[in-house]
């Protein structure tokens, strides 16, 4: 019998940073959609701060791990949506890291070191306009929700389609 396939969905960010709890949001509109329109077997849900740990402990063991998070642009549009797409083993290495902080190209490098990379990653930055404490996101970036959510419901049914002709 094949092993189901295992999907982690992971929204990254702060939901006390305005803009930046765009991943967390995301992720709680795809479980009140979930209640009506359930995902498949083995698929999971999740909030994460950024931490690599963190997130290498979520996404390791998935054929598909999808990242929400919130970026950071000067200047920016906020509410813009970016996806990118990365096959693990076609990933290039870091050329640099960050000074201030660990983030997703630090966590991706060291699952890499590990041997924990998920077997595809897809990210959806967000474009945000605010990240100063406080709760509510701006209202570009709150209407990105939905589409983004759409938007990660295919992507996960896509993958579960593909898995199951494979």
């Amino acid at each position: 019998m094949k092993e189901r396939t295992r999907i982690a969905a992971i929204g990254v960010g702060n939901e006390f940073r305005r803009d930046d709890a765009v991943g967390w949001a995301t992720i709680a509109r795809l479980r009140e959609r979930a209640e009506s329109r359930p995902l498949p077997p083995g698929t999971v849900l999740a909030t994460c701060d950024g931490d690599p740990v963190r997130l290498i402990s979520l996404w390791e063991g998935t054929d598909l791990a999808v990242i929400v998070d919130a970026a950071h642009t000067h200047p920016g549009s906020p509410g813009r949506v970016h996806r990118i797409a990365m096959e693990a083993d076609l990933l290039e290495r870091p050329s640099a890291t960050s000074s201030h902080g660990l983030g997703l190209g630090e966590a991706v490098e060291l699952a890499r070191v590990l041997g924990r990379l998920p077997g595809r990653i897809v990210v959806y930055a967000i474009e945000g306009a605010d990240h100063s404490l406080g709760t509510g996101m701006s209202p570009a970036v709150e209407a990105a929700v939905e589409p983004v959510t759409r938007s990660i419901e295919d992507e996960i049914t896509r993958h579960r389609d593909t898995s199951a002709r494979g």
